[in-house]
């Protein structure tokens, strides 16, 4: 299998959403991108087996197994500005 080659830029873009990702309460996280129709999919447990789901009026997903939110999906999802940006 050949090695994935990472461009320079890319490599800072993840690098720049470590201070994000180490002040969230889980430690664990999965993301999926699915960009032929831009959705944005979460996982704070993997396998999620969700029981059940809560859709946000700003077009996010939640996804419960019982009382846990276990994953989230962001419909839209290269439209969305961080919210310091929305300001």
């Amino acid at each position: 299998m050949e090695k994935e080659h990472l461009s320079e830029v890319t490599v800072k873009q993840i690098f720049s959403l470590t201070p994000v990702l180490t002040t969230l309460p889980m430690a664990k996280l999965w993301i999926d991108y699915d960009r032929e129709v831009d959705v944005l999919y979460v996982s704070f447990k993997h396998p999620q087996h969700a029981t059940h789901s809560d859709m946000l009026d700003n077009g996010v997903l939640l996804n419960y197994h019982g009382e846990k939110v276990v994953g989230m999906t962001i419909f839209e999802a290269s439209t969305r500005v961080p919210a310091s940006s929305a300001q």
